[in-house]
C-alpha cells in the first residue's frame, strides 16, 4: 500500500499572525523537505488568497498542483510530488442554549467552482475580507448547512476539538457532546482533528468520539511549523479527495484505506495542563480540583487545559482503541537537534544540520521510515540515538499550560560525552 502523508489544516500569509512567507510556492517548498504529499491551501475564504489558489492546476478529482510557470523556487521542484486540496478554517461564534459557543471548523471543498460558491454564501453571512480566518457569527451546525447546500460532498471537520477557547469540546465556549452542537447533522461530521494538546489515546476515552475518525495536522502559521502533526493515509489506489472523503466516512473498518495520525506529545501542546502563564501557575488536574479552580497567587479562574476537560467529559471510562486505529508520535527534527546540541532549534547551526538532513531525505521520513543505517549516513550517531529514543517513547514531559507550550526532551547523553554536529 502506498503511504500519503496528508497536512490538511494550515494558514496562509493572509491570517493574523501568519508569516508572510507563506505562499502556494513556500507552502509546496517546505512539504517537500517535510515529506508531506497533500497538503491543504488554507485561508479559500480570503478574496485575495482565493485568487491565487485559482492558478493552481488541477492534478486529479479534488487535488491540484502549482503551473509549471509558478514563482516556484529551483529547490520547491525537486523531490516527489505535491498536491494541494483546497482548504479554510471557519470561526464561528454565536449564542446556543444560554451560552456563547466559539467553534472552528476545517472546510474541504470538492473544486474551485464550487468553493467560489461557498466564498459567495459565506460573504452574505459575513466579513471574509479582513482575515484569512473569517469569524462568522452563525451556529456551526447552520453554517454547515449552508455549506453542504452548494456543495454536497465538502468534507467538514470540527477543529482541534480540545482547545479551551476555540472548539467543539473547549472548556471556555464549548459543548459537551457532538449532538449537543450539531443536532441532526451529528452523522455528517465524520472526522475530528485532535489538536495539539491532545492525542487519540485520551480522545478515545469518549465513546462517541471512537464512532468517528481522528486526523491531526500542524494548523502551521509558517513553514517551518508545517507537518509537526500530519494525518496518514494508506491506500491502493491514487490519492483523490474523494477517496479521502470515502476513507473518513466508513471509518477505521474500510476497505479503501487506512487512517492513522503522526501526533505531538500532547504536553508539548501551550493547552494540556491548567494553569495561569502570568503567574507562573502549572496544575493537574487533580491539582486543580484542590485548589477549586482558583489561582492560588491572583485568586482569578484557571485556565481549564485539555487533559482536565477530557477527564470531565470522559468520567470513569478508560481509553479503549478502535479497531484498526493507530498513531505515531514524532518530535520535529530542529527540536531533536537543538537539544543534542544545547541550542535553541531556530538557531543557524540548527539550520544548517536539517538543511543538510532533508536535502537526503524528508525529515518525516528520517523520523519515523528509516532504518538505523539509513539514519547514520544521512545524519550522525548522536542524531540516530536521539531518533531512536524518540520512536521508543524514552522521553521526559514537562506540560504547556494557558498559553505556554510545553517541553518534550528525549533521554540521551549529556551533551559533554558526545561529538559536536557542527
Amino acid at each position: 500500500m502506498k503511504k500519503y502523508y496528508l497536512d490538511l489544516h494550515l494558514h496562509s500569509k493572509y491570517s493574523r499572525a501568519v508569516s508572510r512567507d507563506m505562499d502556494l510556492a513556500h507552502i509546496e517548498e517546505s512539504a517537500k523537505k517535510k515529506g508531506i504529499d497533500v497538503v491543504g491551501t488554507g485561508d479559500f475564504t480570503h478574496p485575495q488568497w482565493f485568487d491565487e489558489i485559482k492558478k493552481l492546476k488541477e492534478s486529479g478529482p479534488g487535488i491540484y498542483q502549482l503551473s509549471e510557470n509558478s514563482p516556484s523556487s529551483a529547490k520547491a521542484t525537486e523531490g516527489r510530488p505535491v498536491s494541494f486540496v483546497l482548504s479554510g478554517e471557519i470561526s464561528c461564534i454565536y449564542n446556543k442554549n444560554n451560552r456563547t459557543r466559539k467553534i472552528h471548523l476545517v472546510v474541504l471543498p470538492t473544486s474551485i467552482p464550487n468553493t467560489e460558491k461557498i466564498n459567495t454564501v459565506l460573504s452574505w453571512i459575513g466579513n471574509v475580507k479582513s482575515d484569512g480566518r473569517p469569524i462568522l457569527g452563525i451556529d456551526a451546525k447552520n453554517l454547515a448547512e449552508e455549506i453542504w447546500k452548494v456543495d454536497r460532498e465538502a468534507v467538514i471537520i470540527p477543529a482541534h476539538i480540545w482547545t479551551p477557547w476555540f472548539s467543539l469540546y473547549g472548556s471556555a465556549s464549548g459543548f459537551d457532546s457532538i449532538s449537543e452542537c450539531f443536532e441532526d447533522l451529528s452523522n455528517r461530521i465524520y472526522a475530528l482533528e485532535t489538536g495539539l494538546s491532545s492525542d487519540p489515546e485520551m480522545n478515545w476515552r469518549i465513546p462517541e468520539i471512537r464512532s468517528k475518525i481522528l486526523i491531526s495536522n500542524s494548523d502551521a502559521h509558517s513553514a517551518e511549523k508545517m507537518g509537526r502533526e500530519l494525518t496518514v493515509l494508506e491506500t491502493n489506489e491514487e490519492f483523490s479527495l474523494p477517496l479521502l472523503s470515502q476513507v473518513l466516512r466508513e471509518g477505521y473498518k474500510s476497505e479503501k484505506g487506512k487512517v492513522s495520525t503522526v501526533e505531538f506529545y500532547p504536553e508539548e501542546g501551550k493547552y494540556h495542563y491548567d494553569g495561569h502563564r502570568n503567574c507562573k501557575i502549572v496544575f493537574s488536574p487533580q491539582e486543580t480540583a484542590k485548589a477549586k479552580g482558583i489561582c492560588p497567587k491572583c485568586n482569578r479562574p484557571l485556565t481549564v487545559g485539555v487533559l482536565n476537560r477530557v477527564e470531565k467529559i470522559a468520567g470513569a471510562n478508560q481509553s479503549l482503541v478502535p479497531e484498526g486505529a493507530t498513531c505515531a508520535y514524532a518530535i520535529p527534527l530542529k527540536e531533536l537537534i537543538g537539544q543534542i546540541e544545547n541550542v535553541g532549534a531556530s538557531s543557524k547551526s540548527v539550520q544548517d544540520v536539517y538543511n543538510s538532513i532533508v536535502s537526503q531525505m524528508p525529515e518525516i521520513d528520517y523520523l519515523l521510515e528509516s532504518n538505523e543505517s539509513d539514519l547514520n549516513r544521512v545524519g550522525n550517531e548522536d542524531i540516530t540515538q536521539a531518533i531512536l529514543a524518540m520512536r521508543a517513547g524514552e522521553v521526559e514531559r514537562t506540560p504547556g499550560y494557558d498559553g505556554e507550550f510545553g517541553i518534550i526532551r528525549v533521554k540521551i547523553k549529556p551533551k559533554e560525552a558526545q561529538k559536536s554536529l557542527f
